[in-house]
């Protein structure tokens, strides 16, 4: 059995870029909605950061998507 080390190494550094962007999109939504509360308690406009949030849980709702349509097909 011969194992190509070029595609392995490919597939393991794509998968890294990929949960790592992914982590870092969860985490802004996350620190947005944290913006949100504080906007909300010292009298400033909320809406920016929530929609900002919503956007970045969307684009993780769509890369999982994705990612289980790419494995069931």
């Amino acid at each position: 059995m011969k194992i190509d080390w070029a595609a392995l190494g490919s597939v393991f550094g794509v998968s890294l870029v990929a949960t790592v962007a992914l982590v870092a999109l969860f985490t802004l939504g996350v620190v947005g909605l944290t913006r949100q509360e504080s906007a909300a308690a010292s009298g400033g406009s909320a809406v920016l950061a929530r929609t900002g949030a919503y956007a970045c849980f969307a684009l993780c709702a769509a890369a999982v998507a994705y990612g289980i349509y790419l494995i069931v097909t």
